[in-house]
């Protein structure tokens, strides 16, 4: 898990127990790591926050936060999301209880391979049991660097070790078969300087082999270190944008193209009835904002016809979810001209507004095309970082009334995206939280499966809003970093998706 020169050549391999424990503190996304998530576990309303670790194998914090105070225990456990590891189910552990606020419940699980996972967590209480199943995408996105001084330690300590293991071999030789009080002859000194040739060219050769294997871990390492997959775009006849999905520049030819390679994206599932969910947003003010949905041509080309809008370097967000349930957004950039083309129509959307940081979107309302207005019901405290909140909206009609006639947008009440004015983060939440519902309704045919007949009477139905909508939509997410951010809350009226706007700068 160490970069080339994090550690010196000599010693990793005598000292691995103590590294792995160095290596290990306590992805549909872009620079939001976290998994959020709100819903049912049987008769108990909860909000969990998965915290992903840096590398994996690794140690994931679970937080679990219940409605009311109605919960006396929670277990959590990772398994496998499909396959065969989504069948055998670990031993859960205890999840500790807040002493100060008894609805929190914290604890942590390993997270022992790549790829889709699954946290399952069981709770106990005065209504009987619940459970549900949170996807999690287990990736490394670093390689942790060992500091100087610790390096610097362990490399005196093997050199310790080595010279100590010849000095000890050497003297047994030398003088182990005299007695007491005799001095070695040139016979046992002889036979001393022979093991000490030999006690040095083993202990060289098991260091060196130590090096060789540590370099053939390291490439295996960073090669599972996930890379945003990229794509380029071509502007074609008719204002038809083509996308393909672009392998990533490698540094080491010994490492496979692996999370970038152009085959990547040619096991897709639909996620709200699309393959691939694009999110284009004008550069640098961030004034023009899209929600579009292009058709698969291809194992690694996408192609849609773009909607009316001006020139510009536009920002791309393609979120897409493989067959195991694994979420990826693949980014990238493109220079277009003005495309005289027609409004978005079905599932697509837009939005043109000021630019971010203008203070036009700084408040906690948001005018509506249709004349109406959608509300942030904001926090009094300020935002923190790596804090979970439920991000709450109203949508009122031209006299300020809750609008009674809210509909499903692709199935769900409503759907938001969180960016950072600089674009290191990128995040497309629902109601239900950070989870794509794809990979959610994998989670969900988990429990159905394996659950037995009490726990499939208590599943509900987590992905489909229901056909009469309340005004005020959620959403639970947590930032991931200070900054400034924008934030785009679509839902739909009258058929129509209308995008409110709110600018909000995070501590």
């Amino acid at each position: 898990m160490f970069p080339p020169g994090s550690l010196k050549r000599w010693y990793p391999h005598c000292l691995l127990p103590l590294l792995l424990l160095v290596a290990f503190p306590a992805a549909a996304h872009v620079g939001s790591p976290d998994v959020y998530y709100e819903g049912d576990a049987g008769p108990y309303h909860l909000f969990i926050t998965v915290r992903v670790p840096q590398v994996v194998p690794g140690v994931a914090a679970v937080e679990v936060r219940s409605q009311l105070n109605d919960v006396t225990q929670v277990r959590i456990l990772a398994l496998g999301l499909t396959g065969a590891g989504a069948k055998y189910t670990p031993s859960p552990e205890t999840a500790e209880r807040s002493k100060q606020d008894p609805q929190f419940f914290t604890g942590n699980i390993w997270l022992m391979e790549f790829g889709s996972l699954q946290v399952r967590v069981q709770v106990d209480g005065a209504h009987g049991k619940g459970e549900v199943s949170v996807p999690v995408p287990a990736i490394s996105r670093q390689a942790l660097r060992m500091n100087r001084p610790l390096a610097g330690i362990l490399f005196a300590l093997t050199l310790v070790l080595a010279f100590g293991a010849v000095a000890i071999a050497t003297a047994a030789a030398r003088e182990g078969e005299l007695a007491p009080g005799a001095k070695p002859v040139e016979r046992d000194r002889r036979r001393g300087r022979i093991v000490l040739a030999v006690a040095a060219i083993l202990c060289f050769t098991v260091l060196y082999g130590g090096r060789r294997w540590w370099d053939a871990e390291e490439v295996i390492a960073n090669a599972n270190i996930y890379q945003v997959p990229q794509m380029s775009a071509t502007l074609e006849a008719g204002g038809q944008l083509l996308l393909s999905v672009q392998p990533a520049k490698q540094q080491n030819r010994e490492l496979p193209r692996g999370w970038s390679d152009p085959s990547y994206v040619a096991d897709l599932i639909p996620d709200h009835n699309h393959l691939m969910h694009l999110f284009l947003v004008r550069l640098p003010q961030m004034d023009r904002f899209l929600h579009l949905h292009p058709d698969k041509t291809s194992s690694s080309q996408f192609l849609l016809r773009l909607p009316q809008l001006p020139a510009g370097r536009y920002q791309m967000f393609a979120d897409v979810v493989h067959q195991t349930g694994f979420p990826t957004t693949i980014v990238g950039e493109v220079e277009l001209p003005d495309i005289p083309g027609n409004p978005p129509g079905s599932d697509d959307s837009e939005w043109a507004g000021p630019a971010i940081l203008s203070g036009a979107n700084a408040g906690p309302r948001c005018p509506l095309p249709d004349g109406g207005q959608m509300v942030w019901e904001r926090p009094a405290t300020p935002l923190k970082a790596n804090t979970p909140t439920i991000f709450r909206f109203r949508v009122e009609d031209a006299e300020g009334k809750p609008v009674p006639d809210l509909q499903p947008y692709m199935g769900m009440a409503a759907h938001a995206e969180f960016v950072r004015s600089d674009l290191t983060v990128f995040a497309h939440v629902h109601p239900s939280g950070s989870v794509p519902m794809a990979a959610l309704e994998l989670a969900q045919q988990g429990l159905l499966a394996y659950g037995g007949p009490e726990q499939n009477a208590m599943v509900s139905d987590m992905a489909m809003a229901p056909a009469s909508l309340s005004p005020e939509v959620s959403f639970p997410y947590g930032f991931p970093k200070p900054g400034d951010y924008r934030l785009f809350i679509q839902v739909k009226r009258a058929g129509q998706v209308e995008t409110g706007v709110f600018d909000v700068h995070v501590q």
